[in-house]
C-alpha cells in the first residue's frame, strides 16, 4: 500500500508554505493581477523559503527535494494564488530539464548567475509535440554543428522578462533537439509578444517569444537525438505533476471559499449550503478536490521510484486537474451567485486562472489523446515481445 504521509520534513516545508499563501500571497493577489507582475515583497519572502530552488541539486545550492514534497509545497502555494506563484521569477517549468543534467557546461552561465543570489527568469518552450497546431510555427533547422531558429511560441510563463530560453522540440529533420539560449545584455535574440492572452494568470509574465534567424551555437545544444527524446520525456512528465499539484491547491482555495459563503449567507430564511443543490454542488467539488489531490500524489512518487508507468500516472494527473479545476472554480462562481463575477471576490479570477492554466499546459483533448497513444504504443511493443 502506498502512504502519502509526508515526513516530518516534508510538513515542516508544507507548514511553511501554507503560512505564506495565507498570510503573504492571498492577501496582495489582486494588487499583483493589476499591476501585472509579482510584489516585491512576495519575491523576496519565496527567496528566503527557496521555491526557486526546489529542483535544483545540492551541489547548485539547491534543495533538490523529491517531487512529491515539491508537489506538496506547490499545492500550498497555489491555495493563496496560482498566478502569483506562476510568476514568482527564476527557473520555471525549465527547472525541471536542469535538475535531469545538472552537470551540462550549457548551464555554466545560469548556475554562476543564480548563485550570485537570484534566479534569473527562464522561459520553457514547448514544441516537441507535434500535434500541437502552433509547434509547426517554430522551425528548427541544422546549420553545420547548431541551428538557426524561425517563428513564434505559444504564450509561456516568465517570457516576459525572460533572460534564458530553453527549447524541447523536433527540427526539420524530425530529429529531437533541447536548446539553452541566454539572451546577453542588449540582446535581440528574441522579441516578446506580450499581452492578456486568456485573460487570467495574469501576474505570471505570460508572453509570446519570437525568433527571426536566432543562431544557435554548438555549445547551446543540450541534447540531441534519443537523448533528447529521453530529457524532454522525462522533464515533462516532472512538469506535468507539479503543475497538476498547482492546480490542487486553486481548487482547495475555491471550495474552501464557496463553502465557507454558502454555510454564512443566507437565503429564504436558512444558509444556502442547506439547499440540496448547493449541498451536492459543494459535494461534487470536494470530490473532485480529493480525487485529483490523489492522482498527483501517486504519479509524484511513481516519478520519485523511478516506476515504468510515471509518464502515463502524469498524463492522467494532469489531464483530470484540468478537467476538475475548471469544474471547481466555475461552481464556486455559480455558488456566489452574481457575487461570483464581482472582482471584490477572488473566486471569479480563480476561475479564469483555471482556464488560462489548462490553456498553457495542455488541452484535456490533447492530454487524453497522448495517454491513448502511450497505452496502445506499450500494449503493441508487449505484444511484439511475446511473438519474438
Amino acid at each position: 500500500m502506498i502512504s502519502f504521509s509526508p515526513t516530518e520534513d516534508e510538513s515542516a516545508f508544507v507548514d511553511v508554505a501554507q503560512g505564506f499563501a495565507k498570510d503573504v500571497i492571498r492577501p496582495m493577489a489582486r494588487d499583483c493581477e493589476n499591476n501585472r507582475a509579482v510584489d516585491a515583497e512576495i519575491i523576496a519572502k519565496a527567496e528566503e523559503i527557496g521555491v526557486a530552488s526546489l529542483e535544483f541539486p545540492e551541489h547548485w545550492d539547491g534543495l533538490e527535494l523529491p517531487l512529491i514534497s515539491q508537489a506538496q509545497m506547490f499545492q500550498a502555494l497555489s491555495y493563496g494564488d496560482l498566478a502569483v506563484v506562476q510568476g514568482l521569477p527564476g527557473a520555471g517549468d525549465a527547472a525541471s530539464i536542469i535538475r535531469l543534467d545538472p552537470e551540462s557546461p550549457v548551464f555554466d552561465a545560469y548556475k554562476k548567475a543564480g548563485q550570485r543570489g537570484v534566479w534569473p527568469n527562464v522561459a520553457f518552450i514547448d514544441a516537441f509535440n507535434k500535434e500541437e497546431p502552433w509547434a509547426e510555427e517554430m522551425q528548427i533547422n541544422k546549420n553545420g554543428n547548431g541551428y538557426t531558429l524561425n517563428g513564434v511560441s505559444h504564450p509561456v510563463r516568465l517570457g516576459a522578462e525572460a533572460e534564458y530560453v530553453a527549447v524541447a522540440a523536433v527540427d526539420t529533420d524530425d530529429e529531437p533537439v533541447v536548446l539553452w539560449l541566454q539572451n546577453p545584455p542588449g540582446g535581440e535574440r528574441w522579441s516578446v509578444k506580450a499581452g492578456d492572452y486568456r485573460l487570467g494568470l495574469l501576474s505570471a509574465g505570460l508572453a509570446k517569444l519570437q525568433f527571426d534567424d536566432a543562431g544557435i551555437q554548438a555549445d547551446e545544444v543540450l541534447a540531441q537525438g534519443d537523448e533528447a527524446r529521453e530529457l524532454i520525456t522525462q522533464g515533462q512528465t516532472r512538469i506535468r505533476v507539479l503543475q497538476a499539484a498547482k492546480a490542487v491547491g486553486l481548487m482547495e482555495a475555491a471550495l474552501e471559499y464557496a463553502t465557507e459563503y454558502t454555510a454564512e449567507r443566507k437565503a429564504f430564511g436558512k444558509v444556502i449550503a442547506q439547499f440540496q443543490g448547493v449541498s451536492f454542488k459543494i459535494a461534487k467539488m470536494a470530490i473532485e478536490t480529493r480525487i485529483v489531490n490523489h492522482l498527483v500524489w501517486d504519479a509524484a512518487t511513481k516519478v520519485d521510484a523511478g516506476k515504468k508507468d510515471a509518464v502515463e500516472a502524469s498524463l492522467r494527473a494532469l489531464y483530470r486537474a484540468h478537467r476538475s479545476s475548471l469544474f471547481v472554480t466555475d461552481a464556486a462562481v455559480q455558488m456566489l451567485g452574481g457575487h461570483g463575477f464581482v472582482d471584490e471576490f477572488p473566486v471569479e479570477k480563480w476561475a479564469r486562472d483555471a482556464q488560462a492554466q489548462a490553456g498553457l499546459y495542455g488541452r484535456g483533448h490533447d492530454l487524453i489523446t497522448r495517454r491513448g497513444e502511450r497505452i496502445v504504443n506499450e500494449a503493441t511493443g508487449a505484444k511484439r515481445g511475446v511473438l519474438q
